[in-house]
């Protein structure tokens, strides 16, 4: 089943969400920006060679496409750690990879080109989450972590969350070393008898973090969608060997 419906060419709306009219939540394909290649062209990413200019323009269009502005917008320069940062006001943060808030009018999100990007919203408390997760977030368990920190912070029960898994890197194309598929349960990693490399499925795992907090497997959403796969799409740092842009996924609870 399809998760995600394309609402423009700049970003697409998970559709586990579009049953919250005072919900934001979008995550951006490559589409409709001003960057050259190896940019091309929706680069949301400061942290590229991109000239900034072009980021600041793809942002502004980004977030006109989604009903909001990026005076609105918190996030965080992302370390692969399992930090969580409590949003209050707009800005731009450092060593968080994931951010929760219950302020209206607010927008969290981070920026991805083959990680995991998850986003929860507790519609019983109109609070919201963020996450950035790669194979090392995942292993730290950033998404149990995050949950955790809603339940303190909010009240937040895994009945009145709803969540979604969004693009990334597909189980086929995340090849990883020993070292790493170790550090993975058997269930979330495929071995090819031939060539005796390991594969991880960060999408299943991070959708089991989910499960395991008691969110039913009905809210949630999991992009159907893979960065490398669908490279003519999406950004996938792994596929342009690092030349790339980067993808914003956002949510927040409308004033």
């Amino acid at each position: 089943m399809i998760t995600v419906s394309t609402i423009s060419s700049l970003h697409k709306i998970p559709a586990i969400f579009t049953c919250f009219p005072t919900l934001i939540a979008a995550e951006s394909t490559r589409h409709g920006g001003v960057s050259p290649a190896p940019f091309a062209s929706l680069n949301l990413g400061i942290n590229t060679a991109d000239d900034p200019s072009n980021v600041n323009e793809n942002r502004r269009r980004f977030f006109e496409a989604i009903g909001a502005q990026t005076s609105q917008f918190a996030s965080s320069h992302q370390v692969h750690g399992t930090e969580i940062l409590y949003a209050t006001e707009a800005g731009r943060f450092e060593g968080y990879d994931a951010l929760i808030t219950d302020k209206p009018g607010l927008l969290i999100g981070v920026t991805v080109a083959d990680c995991v990007p998850i986003l929860i919203y507790d519609c019983e408390h109109q609070a919201v989450a963020a996450i950035h997760a790669g194979w090392r977030g995942t292993v730290g368990g950033i998404v149990r972590e995050t949950l955790s920190s809603m339940q303190q912070q909010f009240g937040t029960s895994a009945e009145q969350c709803y969540a979604y898994v969004g693009t990334c890197i597909d189980e086929c194309s995340f090849e990883v070393g020993p070292e790493v598929a170790e550090q993975f349960e058997p269930e979330l990693k495929c071995v090819d008898v031939e060539t005796g490399k390991g594969y991880i499925d960060l999408k299943r795992a991070n959708t089991k973090q989910l499960t395991a907090f008691g969110i039913p497997p009905v809210q949630i959403g999991v992009s159907p969608f893979s960065t490398v796969l669908n490279n003519d799409e999406f950004f996938s740092y792994r596929a342009e060997q690092g030349q790339t842009g980067r993808m914003l996924a956002v949510i927040g609870v409308r004033n």
